[in-house]
């Protein structure tokens, strides 16, 4: 399975934080023939080992690898005259779906779009306004006894979006938002396959990121590693956006430089990008990064953790757009940081002895 298509499947399976059944499944399949071991934990992440080749004397170590599977979406809270009331699943920017056409998960999927009140009728101040959510509604189609018998309130709605091949190596679809990070997980380990590496590798689809960094913060106790990567989206240079705001776009993977990332991490990960010709960037991210990586950092007695970004444009709309090269770039950059790691830098990082 290649990039590509490995994107499409994850995003346009359905997967609202705290309900990842579908984009896990599609996952561990993937890593199945990669790994020596998958298993799912309380908290639905998806934690897949490969383990390393090392003496008997040398230390095992384990290095951990996080990308968040969960997508944002929405959620039924009322019913009104047979339409649909709802309020959103994470930070859904809700000047985009107005017209939108959506899936209502009810007990059997419902097609149906975001819809409102036609501007016709509403007064001449509210025109110009962006629509709010209490005055959006979901129009299934049906009748008010129908929707009854087909729905709750509570039941997950997805945005349907099709996902797009652009120009030029582009990509275009909803749960880019992370899903790309698992694709450069998936395709990190296939990289190591072919590659001699010491350390266990655990690459790991986290969950409910969206709403908290929850499967993270798990993911990161429960496997307890002795370095961590976190791969999530970063603010790619598009219209209106300030270049000192952004990342280029099909310029590789951005390395988070900040208090959230531990500098002999950042040093080692650039200094691997030039060594190998990686195409690589810098993004300063001076304060909390509300990445995986901010809840990795501080588990247990605390981790060292790195955060790669991909560049991505229109972040948390159903057109989220990736270049395909930065995925594959960011891959490379990690397998063979992973491959050159040793015990010499484990001391370096002040690591504990580690266990036999």
């Amino acid at each position: 399975m290649d990039t590509m298509e490995l994107l499409r499947d994850l995003s346009q399976a359905t997967g609202i934080s705290g309900d990842e059944e579908e984009p896990r499944q599609i996952a561990r399949d993937v890593f199945i023939p990669f790994t020596d071991e998958q298993r799912v934990d309380a908290l639905g992440n998806l934690i897949t080992l490969k383990r390393g080749t090392r003496p008997p004397h040398v230390p095992r170590r384990s290095i951990m690898l996080a990308a968040h599977m969960d997508e944002i979406g929405l959620m039924v809270t009322d019913f009104d005259e047979g339409f649909l009331r709802f309020t959103t699943v994470g930070g859904v920017d809700t000047r985009t779906i107005l017209g939108q056409e959506v899936t209502v998960h009810g007990k059997r999927p419902l097609p149906g779009i975001v819809a409102s009140r036609p501007p016709h009728v509403l007064p001449e101040k509210e025109r110009e306004k962006t629509m709010p959510l209490e005055k959006l509604f979901i129009d299934v189609g049906a009748s008010s006894e129908q929707i009854k018998e087909l729905v709750q309130v509570g039941d997950f709605i997805t945005m349907r979006r099709d996902f797009l091949s652009l120009a030029k190596g582009y990509a275009s679809g909803k749960a880019l938002d992370d899903r790309a990070g698992v694709v450069t997980l998936v395709g990190c380990i296939k990289a190591l396959s072919t590659m001699q590496h010491s350390w266990d590798v655990y690459a790991v689809a986290t969950s409910q990121e969206e709403v908290g960094l929850r499967g993270a913060m798990v993911s990161a106790y429960g496997t307890a590693p002795d370095i961590a990567i976190a791969v999530d989206v970063g603010f790619g240079q598009q219209q209106g956006v300030e270049e000192k705001e952004s990342i280029s776009m099909d310029g590789g993977g951005a390395i988070g430089i900040g208090p959230n990332f531990h500098p002999l991490m950042v040093q080692r990960l650039i200094e691997t990008a030039e060594e190998y010709e990686v195409k690589h960037q810098r993004e300063i991210v001076p304060g909390r990064s509300g990445t995986d990586a901010w809840a990795i950092q501080v588990a247990r007695e605390g981790i060292p953790t790195a955060l790669i970004s991909i560049p991505l444009r229109y972040m948390h709309t159903s057109v989220e757009t990736v270049c395909l090269k930065d995925i594959d770039r960011i891959s490379r950059l990690m397998a063979l940081f992973i491959a050159e790691l040793d015990q010499d830098f484990a001391e370096t990082l002040g690591l504990p002895k580690g266990g036999e």
